[in-house]
């Protein structure tokens, strides 16, 4: 064991504690070989730092000279005390230090190397119990940091992730060489512009203005960085700085499935995130935030399963929090119908959804794959319109394409409705394209809390050809085939779909990217119809609740969100043989269900194999008579009531007015 050298970093909270622990990762390294994105080279133990390996790919270099691996190194040093790896990290960072001069490397990737580098150094210090370095190489180390620091600190990007990211590493530099920071000047500018980054990034309702599910998360930790190094250093910082946060922690909470991981939603890989939110939840004293970090074996489970981030476009549908079920067999729908995202980072999946059940993603986001255009130009197809859970029109993307952000006008959406209300959510928005004059609309209803229906509404004023996909998992590649005799219904392992009207489906070959890099085949179920305008209907039945798919038959209804829709589902779910009839419109409209005669803008009524009612829910702007149980109940609030819902063996309807 080396002695301390006087230039050791002091300890800093290190947002990354509880990962890069991967002693095979450590291994690699020790014998020169470096794993990014999924492509293993063998660089050698002393590497030319200036040499692009990957030149195809850009990002490979990007992301092999920020260091993560190095906090595998100090893993492995501090559970082994194997000198290997010290020394690996020793002639690697002084090696890197040699032949690179400082400032080469853009300040994102030059800010990312900063943190990393003190944090493997305290993690070899304070729990390895040893100074990788010399006293001489230290010297170096850190006269060379601060030069970086400098260039960093002399050019900040403007805005948005990378300036986030740039002005942590000034802090945790200013908090590791308090003693090259005179004055503390660098360590208060840090917190000063992340407090002023954080309230123009985050928006009002805790959405990363990106709007990338996996960027808000890599966002939010450093901003959770930053609330507890403030701590540690007894620097008060505005209550705005927590309270901002804390929403931007509410959306991490509501955007992680069931599963554990995050929807992929815009450039974003299908990561879990729970180590974000479990130190969210202790730093914020937020027990719900724990819960879910922990998929339910510490904290309180949160309350909401309906959740709106109207800013960002993002909402949520869940049918619960794993009290009355297995945690991860929830069910769960991610819906999108906001910006694109400022930024390179958008893809083009306005009204997309990606949905969860039985422990697993049913409808998924494709994810991101690459930031090459290298032929044959998988970035163009990860962020394409096809590549996602919606709906293209002539085959264009909803906005132009480019590798980054637009170059010219991008498609807007916008929501038109929600609801939600007990088993009955009710979630629709509408996409506008400068590509085409054809608009689409979408609503979702979670029906029951157990399956989803999906209406399409395609309004042109002249033909267009419509394409309506669903990518799927890659687990239901192993057991996919369209129903013989059932037009427009098809069955996969882990969900069936039924699409009315049945016009033929076909199975095309999709990808699933888990993470920078790496793809697997998944399928594809879509279907085309020529029209100028028209609705399309599909029932989405997770498997683990319905062994046959629904039947969905629309009974009546136009072919815009604003005109009532009439829908009848019958199946054999986990309480047997039901038919639901459903109706709902972008107002409130008279309605006669089964059950139920009255005025609401959605409503949903189950009755069983014998006919008799034993569900009802109806929301906004209810009023009527529910005939149940042999007695009738008059509902006379009006607009006043927010919902109304009775389920059988209830003593009596239950209602939620507005304000209340």
């Amino acid at each position: 064991m080396s002695a301390p050298s006087a230039c050791m970093p002091s300890r800093v909270f290190s947002v990354l504690e509880s990962a890069c622990r991967d002693v095979s990762v450590a291994d690699d390294v020790v014998a020169g070989r470096f794993t990014i994105g999924g492509l293993t080279l063998p660089l050698g133990s002393e590497p030319d730092w200036l040499a692009d390996p990957h030149p195809d790919d850009k990002e490979w270099r990007v992301e092999w000279v920020k260091f993560y691996w190095g906090l595998d190194l100090a893993h492995a040093f501090s559970v082994s005390r194997d000198a290997r790896y010290r020394d690996a990290w020793r002639r690697l960072v002084t090696g890197f230090v040699a032949q690179v001069p400082p400032g080469s490397d853009d300040t994102e990737v030059a800010a990312r190397r900063i943190q990393n580098w003190i944090y493997a150094w305290n993690r070899f210090a304070h729990q390895g119990g040893c100074d990788p370095l010399t006293e001489p190489e230290a010297q170096r180390v850190v006269s060379y940091l601060w030069d970086e620091v400098g260039a960093v600190r002399d050019n900040l990007t403007k805005e948005r992730n990378h300036r986030t990211l740039e002005l942590y590493a000034l802090l945790v530099a200013a908090l590791a060489f308090p003693d090259h920071d005179a004055g503390a000047v660098l360590r208060d500018f840090a917190f000063e512009q992340l407090h002023l980054n954080l309230l123009a990034d985050v928006k009002p309702d805790g959405v990363h203005r990106e709007c990338s599910t996996h960027y808000h998360c890599i966002v939010l930790r450093s901003f959770l960085g930053t609330l507890q190094n403030a701590r540690m250093a007894a620097r008060p910082l505005p209550a705005s700085f927590t309270a901002r946060v804390e929403l931007a922690a509410e959306f991490a909470l509501h955007c992680h499935r069931p599963d554990g991981r995050i929807p992929a939603c815009s450039d974003a890989d299908g990561e879990s995130y729970a180590d974000v939110l479990l130190l969210a939840g202790r730093l914020l004293d937020r027990p719900d935030l724990v819960y879910a970090a922990t998929s339910g074996a510490a904290g309180r489970a949160p309350t909401r399963l309906g959740a709106s981030f109207p800013a960002g476009g993002y909402y949520t549908q869940r049918s619960g929090w794993g009290v009355d079920r297995p945690y991860a067999h929830e069910r769960f729908l991610i819906f999108d119908c906001g910006p694109i995202g400022d930024g390179g980072h958008g893809h083009y999946d306005q009204l997309s959804v990606e949905i969860a059940s039985g422990g697993r993603p049913l409808l998924i986001d494709p994810g991101r794959y690459t930031y090459s255009e290298a032929p044959p130009n998988w970035r163009r197809w990860f962020k394409g319109t096809a590549a996602h859970n919606t709906v293209t029109v002539d085959g264009l993307d909803q906005t132009p394409y480019a590798r980054r952000k637009p170059r010219g006008g991008a498609a807007s959406g916008r929501l038109l409705a929600r609801g939600t209300a007990p088993r009955l959510d009710l979630v629709a928005g509408q996409c506008t394209s400068p590509a085409y004059e054809a608009v689409h609309s979408r609503a979702v209803l979670f029906v029951g809390t157990e399956y989803w229906l999906v209406a399409d509404y395609l309004e042109g004023v002249r033909e267009h050809i419509y394409e309506l996909r669903w990518h799927l998992g890659p687990e239901a590649g192993r057991n996919i085939a369209i129903q013989d005799g059932c037009p427009g219904t098809i069955a996969a392992d882990g969900v069936a779909l039924t699409v009315t009207p049945g016009f033929p489906l076909r199975i095309e070959d999709g990808w699933f990217a888990p993470r920078y890099g790496v793809k697997h085949s998944a399928p594809v179920v879509a279907m085309a119809v020529r029209a100028t305008s028209t609705v399309l209907l599909t029932a989405v039945a997770p498997r683990d609740l319905f062994d046959q798919p629904l039947r969905v038959r629309r009974r009546a209804g136009g072919v815009r969100f604003v005109d009532p829709l009439l829908v009848e589902v019958r199946g054999d779910g986990p309480s047997g043989p039901f038919v639901d009839t459903l109706s709902w419109a972008g107002t409130g409209h008279d309605i006669h269900l089964p059950g139920f005669r009255g005025t609401a803008r959605a409503a949903w009524t189950r009755t069983d194999a014998d006919g008799r009612l034993v569900a009802f829910t109806a929301m906004d702007g209810v009023a009527g008579v529910l005939s149940a149980d042999g007695r009738q109940t008059r509902i006379d609030t009006g607009s006043s009531c927010r919902w109304a819902s009775w389920v059988a063996g209830e003593p009596e309807l239950t209602m939620e007015r507005s304000g209340s």
